[in-house]
């Protein structure tokens, strides 16, 4: 079977050598006799991937015993209310950032649940991107300043990190473990995993260990980060299939290296923004300074020509460029398991489609 070029922005494309290993485990799991979807989430074979993956997340991402590394369900959208729930005090504020469609589902969920300042707003300029952290309105004593590392939506992503007094907490779903960052500046970094971790369904959080004693009394058990600090993610049933894609993911990412994946990552986003800024038949969304390395959005002279592109674009085998349903237009999203041979493929389609359309 001719795998295609996935471009989908979640869930996405996976390194093939992590499905071959999936593949081949799926119905005798090392020996076992069952699949790891059917082993007890308390036996000796599941506990050793929860261990791994937790362990090759740390070492990846320099993680320090401050910080407690948890699997939990609901993906990224479920922490949008764990944020404000756990560390949004009684009369206390929390900052937040709006720079496109999920910094503002963040903002939406955290006033159901206390006071919340939004520090800067450019959620809906075209060109898009992300604020400055010379625009931040910030409140004495807040709670925390909530950030989108990279919006999927809009492709536009922070470069560098603001540096505030107060705890930043940072969604890092599209472009977790795509370049280095420094863990010590946050107080939380959550991601879904279905972008550049594994499967849809679950998030990874890193919350500081004194954060999460913030946590009201009366929060239910299953809703407090304590809980699942003290039970090692283990309070209930995991999701441990996802977790055990995580932790094959996690260690294609130690074989490949970190700052090589970065490199990659920046060397396919630049080509591919070549190729659309080479002439007018192709249009960046998103500002320039702001452009994200894992999701490249761009439009074309009309609405219909996007359309023709996609719908010609697919039957070669490059699936899912369209633009998300609330925006239109074409994104490509090449995250870290996107082989570089399919952005060069893409491009000589962009060059010959404008030849044929231009």
């Amino acid at each position: 079977m001719a795998r295609c070029y996935n471009f989908c922005a979640g869930p996405a494309t996976l390194p093939q050598a992590v499905l071959e290993t999936a593949r081949d485990e799926m119905v005798d799991y090392q020996g076992s006799g069952m699949s790891i979807m059917e082993s007890s989430h308390r036996g000796k074979q599941y506990s050793a991937v929860h261990e791994e993956a937790e362990a090759n997340v740390r070492e990846l991402m320099g993680v320090s015993d401050e910080y407690a590394v948890l699997f939990l369900q609901g993906g990224a959208s479920t922490q949008f209310a764990y944020i404000p729930i756990n560390l949004l005090g009684a009369g206390q504020t929390a900052d937040y950032t709006n720079s496109g469609a999920w910094a503002a589902k963040a903002i939406k969920e955290a006033k159901l649940i206390g006071n919340v300042n939004v520090a800067a707003d450019c959620g809906k300029e075209i060109p898009t991107r992300v604020p400055t952290a010379e625009e931040l309105q910030l409140t004495d004593g807040a709670a925390y300043l909530h950030i989108t590392s990279n919006e999927t939506i809009s492709g536009a992503q922070w470069k560098t990190f603001p540096t505030v007094a107060a705890p930043l907490v940072a969604d890092m779903s599209s472009d977790i473990l795509s370049r280095p960052i420094d863990v010590n500046q946050f107080g939380l970094i959550y991601a879904g995993l279905q972008k550049n971790l594994g499967p849809s369904g679950a998030a990874l959080v890193i919350i500081r260990k004194d954060l999460a004693e913030r946590v009201p009394a009366n929060t239910p058990t299953m809703f407090k980060y304590k809980t699942h600090i003290e039970q090692g993610s283990m309070f209930n049933t995991p999701p441990c299939f996802s977790i055990y894609i995580l932790n094959l993911v996690t260690r294609w990412l130690k074989g490949q290296g970190l700052e090589n994946l970065f490199a990659q990552n920046a060397a396919k986003a630049a080509t591919l923004y070549a190729a659309i800024d080479a002439g007018d038949f192709y249009r960046g969304t998103a500002v320039c300074e702001c452009r994200s390395d894992m999701n490249v959005t761009w439009r074309l002279p009309s609405e219909e020509l996007e359309a023709t592109f996609i719908k010609q674009a697919d039957a070669e085998g490059f699936k899912g460029l369209k633009g998300h349903r609330s925006v239109g237009g074409i994104r490509a999203s090449i995250y870290n398991a996107f082989p570089p041979e399919g952005v060069d493929a893409l491009v000589t389609f962009m060059k010959d489609f404008e030849a044929r359309n231009g």
